[in-house]
């Protein structure tokens, strides 16, 4: 940078969501990471789908995943770049936030942030902007990173988080994504969990209908299936916008990798809160 001064960005749910300490939040995800087995996924992944709660609860699904992704880039090419779809939890805003900064950090070090390509997207749709302010204190995109980093340590990382479920808004950065896939080779990471409730039978019925839909690339019955009341997603415009930009590269099938609810490991939790996570691959041909 040569005497410019480096914006840095940090985690906000380090010690949180997932462990503040380096050595124990690599034990961790190196955990999960051994004790996941997905499918074998023919062809590039182009995006994938996981979740992002605090790491004992969805860290097993999200692992999945990121394994899948790291198995992939044996045969396939290592992405230029990965871009992680969030959303604010605590309301909607206009447009889609891109971090600004140059880079990220967490307790396994520092991500870079990828400004050429986040200076591409802003200049693409003035509905994309550099605005940090709906990043503070938000764990849906950031929680993804210390995988990225355990999987893609030398890949630059674009991080969004999606304002509105408008289909326009959706329509705008999955179409801003493609245009930029012809400059460079892009990992889509939609975070995001599944369907919340009380009944465990009804999160399971429910998520493993919605991946039935994910699978077929079913976005008008994904949409015809969600409103506020029954969130299929919670990160609903990550995943459509995921799915959109898959399919103008040419996916026309996604696999399911893995699917649990905190019902599944935490019992206790039935008849009170569960929550169910999805990790989903979107291939292209190579």
């Amino acid at each position: 940078m040569n005497g410019e001064r480096k914006l840095v960005r940090t985690a906000t749910g380090s010690g949180k969501w997932f462990p503040g300490n380096r050595i124990e939040l690599q034990s961790m995800i190196r955990h999960f990471m051994d004790e996941s087995h997905p499918p074998p996924v023919a062809g590039r992944i182009t995006g994938i789908i996981s979740p992002h709660a605090g790491y004992i609860y969805s860290g097993p699904v999200a692992a999945t995943a990121f394994k899948a992704v790291r198995e992939n880039i044996e045969t396939h090419s290592i992405p230029d770049l990965s871009v992680v779809l969030g959303f604010s939890h605590r309301g909607n805003f206009r447009g889609v936030a891109l971090m600004d900064g140059n880079t990220f950090s967490t307790p396994l070090g520092f991500a870079p942030l990828d400004t050429e390509s986040a200076s591409f997207l802003s200049s693409a749709d003035p509905r994309i902007t550099l605005d940090y302010r709906p990043h503070i204190g938000e764990h849906s995109a950031e929680n993804q990173i210390p995988f990225l980093q355990t999987v893609l340590p030398d890949t630059p990382v674009v991080i969004a988080l999606i304002g509105s479920h408008e289909p326009p808004l959706i329509d705008v950065l999955s179409t801003c994504l493609q245009k930029l896939s012809k400059k460079k080779k892009i990992l889509v990471v939609a975070s995001s969990d599944m369907l919340h409730d009380p009944s465990y039978e009804r999160v399971r019925k429910t998520d493993l209908a919605t991946l039935k839909k994910v699978a077929s690339m079913d976005i008008p019955g994904i949409l015809r299936s969600w409103d506020f009341t029954q969130q299929v997603f919670c990160g609903i415009s990550p995943v459509v916008a995921t799915m959109q930009y898959a399919i103008q590269l040419g996916c026309s099938k996604a696999i399911t990798l893995r699917y649990r609810n905190s019902g599944d490991d935490f019992p206790e939790s039935r008849g009170q809160w569960v929550v169910g996570y999805g990790a989903v691959a979107f291939p292209v041909a190579a």
